[in-house]
């Protein structure tokens, strides 16, 4: 194996041969990172992130600790059967307590404010379907949350959010927000602490298997070497593995200078979870509208568009902050991984390599799960 560019003291100390080997430092790869190590407290564990923090959705999502708004589960209802919608909303949720479990409510600023979805006027018929499904849809997620009546009307809280224009709140009592990224330097610390080494900067170009292992290819020229490898790179992933049915998405996000009197606080979702909005403190941070060009927007190249901002900004005059003056302060955009169907994909790839991708939009709720079961694969 080529070591071009290594001295011989970094090749003995920083990159001998791995046992282990996660591409990726977010969610997922952290999660199977830490998990291998506790496992294997004597194994080599090493994290390879292409940015200088984990880059992709990780640390540019919304921090909303959901697992599905009523419309979402009911659109869920034209392509999975009933029961794999509420296997996958079990994961969600399981993956959420990991996350919790493991980082601590304090460090990640989690709060319970509960999550509301939004229906205006056009959206009559879609509101009349979930108002009319609540009750199915409690009697079977209510034994996964442990609460009564997880979705509930809360039509009376429109005035209280000050918002225009919306004719219909329902209310999921168990949804959360966190602070994205003190989640992401708590699991970072938690993976350094127990003994990952983590290698910024490092963009792999190539994986190839062989009897004893596998050879990683970085774009600078050098190489690394791992019994086992598992690809985390959600929406980034087919750049090394073309094949998989796993498409990037394009996510555009704004946050506001701090609003005065802001009456916003919670998490909320607005057309099947294309927007989504909360309060940061008194701030707005405010998402989506990747529907109004799709094509665009499946995409792994950050940035952002006049058409989908202006789409955001006029939202948020005419809904959210009617009457209210407000400037954006930011704005940014995170990289998700989706595909035809919202199941993320587990799977080897082969003896060596394994891949755990496709969080869907999902990966502050199932990523800690799927990092885990990544690691369950890879696992000697």
């Amino acid at each position: 194996m080529s070591q071009a560019g290594f001295s011989y003291w970094e090749k003995e100390t920083f990159f001998m041969k791995t046992d282990y080997l996660i591409v990726g430092s977010g969610i997922v790869g952290l999660n199977a990172a830490i998990t291998l190590k506790h496992r294997f407290p004597d194994a080599r564990v090493v994290v390879l992130e292409q940015g200088m923090v984990p880059t992709g959705a990780s640390t540019r999502n919304a921090g909303f600790a959901c697992f599905g708004s009523i419309s979402e589960l009911e659109d869920d209802l034209n392509q999975s059967t009933v029961d794999d919608i509420l296997s996958l909303v079990e994961k969600r949720w399981a993956g959420l307590q990991r996350l919790l479990g493991r980082v601590g409510t304090q460090k990640m600023n989690f709060l319970n404010l509960g999550g509301y979805e939004l229906f205006r006027k056009e959206d009559q018929s879609s509101f009349a379907t979930c108002s009319e499904s609540l009750g199915f849809w409690n009697q079977k997620i209510d034994g996964i949350t442990g609460m009564k009546d997880t979705y509930v009307l809360a039509d009376e809280q429109i005035r209280t959010f000050g918002f225009q224009g919306i004719d219909h709140l329902i209310l999921n009592r168990a949804e959360g927000q966190i602070h994205t990224g003190k989640m992401m330097a708590a699991l970072l610390d938690i993976a350094i602490d127990s003994g990952v080494r983590i290698f910024n900067g490092a963009t792999v170009d190539q994986i190839q298997s062989h009897g004893s292992g596998v050879d990683i290819q970085l774009t600078d020229g050098k190489q690394f070497r791992s019994a086992k490898v598992l690809v985390a790179t959600n929406g980034f992933a087919k750049r090394l593995m073309p094949e998989l049915a796993v498409t990037p998405a394009r996510n555009q996000v704004l946050i506001t200078k701090p609003v005065a009197d802001l009456k916003v606080k919670g998490t909320f979702h607005y057309d099947k979870g294309y927007y989504y909005f909360r309060n940061v403190g008194n701030r707005i941070l405010f998402g989506g509208g990747r529907n109004l060009s799709p094509q665009e927007e499946m995409t792994d190249a950050f940035g952002t568009t006049n058409l989908i901002q202006n789409r955001l900004v006029e939202l948020m005059e005419q809904v959210i902050l009617p009457d209210t003056s407000f400037e954006v302060d930011m704005w940014w955009s995170g990289i998700l991984g989706v595909g035809d169907i919202k199941r993320p994909i587990v799977k080897l790839v082969d003896d060596h390599v394994a891949v755990a991708v496709r969080m869907g939009g999902m990966g502050v709720a199932i990523g800690s799960l799927i990092g885990e079961e990544g690691a369950d694969l890879i696992s000697i």
